[in-house]
């Protein structure tokens, strides 16, 4: 039995020679210490020695099983030193004659006002959430009070797919599947629902200076029980106060949309022109920026929440309009452009 520790041993170390790649170690790994590897064929042999002889046996052997381990281990880093070596070999040269500066890239403006309100929201407890750009019928209208016939939806011409879906038209469609991911947390623990989520939004629509057929929104949803109108004025303040950082005209009109009741239009007063009237505002001084409210009892019985026990504001910030108001872009269709050197103007005031 000793000889056969001696001429496995011989073997090993021929065939670890001859290895060339991973793949091949990998292959005599196996055949040597694999659940039918020789090594382990021979460990099973010591039943039919002495009890001396399997003491003298079973040092050698493990002896061996040890020895192979390591040096399959060692070949293995030595092989991924020389893989590492030759994908380096392949690079070219560096050419010291380029340029030591390069232009870097930068975020585009709704990016960099995305995720401040991002940062302002999740600094008071609201999370963050992502939704589907193709919704059904169901998320963007029925689930949130707008029942087929109803006459809000003239408000918005839809892009409606083949399949019978389409792409979301109000980032509303997220609503109902926010209240039903969290509303275990509110029934059970009392823990408000606080959550926001941004998104592209399309419509089918002519183009001007201040609309588009594609454009950005970020919904945000605040359910618990008191929640009042006073609750939805404090976040709103605060969000404008820390995205422009100065003070803000803003007025809150009554408005009509079928998921809060009472609605209301927040307007700010135009940075572009200071509320003489432009092309951005309509020439009004103003420019909508976010339709707001309390949710609507039946859109919270939808999510599974009794409206009885339970109260909600819903705010549909517009991204877009927030952009050209912080960076004094003064047409829409500038933020679709592609035009590089137009957009690279623009950084985050907080870096």
């Amino acid at each position: 039995m000793v000889d056969i520790i001696s001429e496995l041993s011989a073997k090993f170390e021929t065939e670890l020679q001859n290895i060339k790649n991973s793949e091949e170690l990998e292959n005599i790994r196996v055949s040597y210490l694999g659940k039918k590897g020789s090594v382990t064929a021979a460990m099973k042999e010591m039943g039919k020695l002495s009890a001396e002889e399997k003491k003298e046996f079973g040092q050698k052997i493990n002896m061996l099983k040890n020895t192979v381990a390591d040096k399959i281990a060692q070949k293995k880093d030595e092989l991924a030193a020389l893989e590492l070596q030759k994908e380096i070999d392949k690079v070219p040269e560096f050419d010291i004659s380029l340029p030591e500066h390069f232009d870097q890239g930068s975020y585009h403006p709704i990016t960099l006002v995305q995720r401040q309100c991002e940062t302002i929201f999740k600094s008071m407890g609201f999370t963050v959430e992502d939704y589907s750009e193709v919704v059904t019928d169901y998320e963007c209208f029925e689930s949130v009070n707008i029942p087929k016939y109803h006459p809000a939806r003239d408000m918005q011409d839809t892009y409606y797919l083949e399949n019978g879906q389409l792409l979301k038209s109000q980032t509303t469609a997220a609503q109902n599947a926010i209240y039903k991911k969290y509303r275990k947390q509110l029934l059970e623990n009392g823990t408000p629902i606080k959550a926001i989520f941004p998104g592209r939004c399309f419509r089918n629509e002519a183009t001007d200076a201040c609309h588009e057929n594609t454009f950005f929104q970020m919904e945000g949803v605040m359910v618990g029980k008191d929640i009042s109108i006073s609750n939805l004025i404090y976040f709103m303040k605060t969000m404008l106060s820390e995205v422009f950082r100065r003070d803000i005209k803003v007025r809150l009109r009554p408005g009509f949309f079928p998921f809060v009741e009472p609605g209301f239009e927040l307007d700010i007063n135009c940075l572009n022109c200071g509320g003489k009237g432009c092309p951005s505002c309509k020439h009004s001084g103003w420019l909508e920026l976010c339709p707001c409210g309390m949710v609507h009892p039946k859109v919270l019985e939808e999510g599974g929440i009794d409206p009885e026990k339970y109260t909600g504001f819903a705010f549909g910030l517009g991204l877009t309009r927030l952009a050209m108001m912080k960076y004094g872009i003064k047409d829409i269709r500038d933020l679709n452009s592609g035009n590089l050197n137009s957009l690279a103007q623009f950084t985050d005031d907080e870096q």
